[in-house]
């Protein structure tokens, strides 16, 4: 029998050149030692493996010969599942993670330290949101927030001791598109590294790496699984990065479960698919509610009168994923004419369409004043759109903005 303290190795990698669609669809195909291949990689459920002596148990603890010996040091499935979303995102090595804050935050402690100063946009999710503004501090490390939309007000805000510039791809919840290549740029000119938050795109239609980013993190419990049913982070990027992030993850205990794992790399190989469906079903709902008059505002990068729309276009080629947010009068009652068609949920990227109240859920961490000043109202619904049938879908939502007759 093989040796259940070595990791199974992996098949020759696919072509450089294939399409993330294809990428995603044969990730986590492992070789076992005989040549053949696991469509499905079996769960390493194990917390520990044995060795046969003192040097192989060595050469595993070092990091000299990748191989499994304590679950919170990695599990083989997370092993799989962070080869498979370097590979889609491009990027030299993947860490994965308990959830997207344990990645988030090991992937910034990974390249911080006491005195450093980061900049971030004022519109990340809003636990990042609380984590720079309360926890960052504490720790001796500056912040500032600005309109990351605004390269002038990102380049005044540099100081000599500006570690990291941190963006999200597509913002939460209001879609703003930051120009990523720019903010790479402005980022390196002054020896500071840009950080992406690739939740709300996915690799299947925005690869941040490819723009200049220097570490991408992600959420996999939203378009990376895709189906509400796996929890977890992950931050990809430049290998010596990557590691800096491991080691701090390892230290304050967010590894990532071997179940999880497996069940991320499961929905993993729809992506492709799945974002291709989401893309088109916001496209539609987006162009339905921008002229319907009890709907005040729609907030999607497709719409032309979106201030970043050119920018989105240029960035976006293959469309822009599955969100968008609506600022609609008396939200409360859209939302229950919608029970029982389209759920409320706190969360997002599911393949059932789903809402949320940016006001009263993570966003609660902002302060009011800044909500508000945001474009975060107590009507604003984010729109999580899934991959249903799009006739379907919006019935749905013309049955609710009607006021629910049938």
């Amino acid at each position: 029998m093989t040796d259940p303290a070595q990791p199974p190795t992996q098949p020759p990698a696919p072509h450089p050149t294939y399409d993330t669609t294809t990428l995603a669809a044969r990730a986590g195909e492992v070789a076992r030692p005989n040549g053949s291949v696991a469509l499905v990689e079996p769960i390493y459920q194990s917390t520990v493996y044995a060795y046969p002596d003192l040097e192989a148990l060595e050469a595993a603890m070092s990091g000299a010969e990748p191989s499994a010996f304590y679950y919170r040091n990695g599990t083989p499935n997370g092993a799989t599942l962070e080869r498979a979303l370097a590979m889609l995102e491009g990027t030299e090595a993947a860490l994965v993670a308990a959830s997207g804050m344990a990645a988030i935050s090991s992937a910034f402690l990974g390249v911080l330290k006491t005195g450093d100063h980061v900049i971030t946009d004022s519109r990340v999710y809003g636990v990042t949101y609380a984590l720079l503004a309360e926890e960052f501090p504490r720790l001796g490390i500056a912040v500032s927030f600005v309109d990351a939309c605004n390269l002038e007000e990102v380049e005044a805000a540099f100081r000599p001791e500006t570690r990291l510039l941190h963006v999200e791809s597509l913002t939460n919840p209001l879609m703003t598109v930051p120009d990523v290549p720019a903010l790479a740029r402005l980022a390196h000119a002054r020896g500071a590294l840009l950080s992406v938050d690739n939740t709300f795109a996915s690799p299947a239609v925005f690869r941040p790496a490819q723009h200049g980013a220097d570490l991408i993190t992600h959420s996999v419990s939203k378009y990376l699984s895709g189906h509400s049913n796996a929890m977890g982070g992950v931050v990809c990027g430049r290998a010596d990065l990557v590691a800096a992030a491991r080691t701090r993850l390892l230290r304050y205990g967010g590894s990532m479960s071997a179940f999880d794992a497996w069940m991320t790399l499961q929905g993993l190989k729809t992506l492709g698919l799945r974002m291709r469906a989401h893309s088109g079903n916001a496209q539609a709902v987006a162009d339905v509610l921008v002229n319907h008059p009890r709907v005040r505002a729609v907030y999607h990068p497709g719409l032309s009168d979106h201030p970043q729309f050119h920018l989105a276009m240029d960035l976006y080629p293959n469309g822009f994923g599955g969100m968008l947010s609506a600022d609609i009068d008396d939200a409360p009652a859209f939302v229950r004419s919608l029970a029982g068609r389209i759920l409320l949920a706190p969360s997002l990227a599911d393949v059932i369409s789903t809402l949320s109240w940016p006001w009263g859920t993570s966003h609660r961490a902002l302060p009011e004043p800044e909500r508000r000043r945001l474009g975060i109202t107590p009507n604003l619904l984010r729109l999580s759109i899934g991959i249903e049938d799009i006739g379907d879908l919006l019935g749905d939502l013309e049955f609710a903005l009607d006021g629910g007759e049938a």
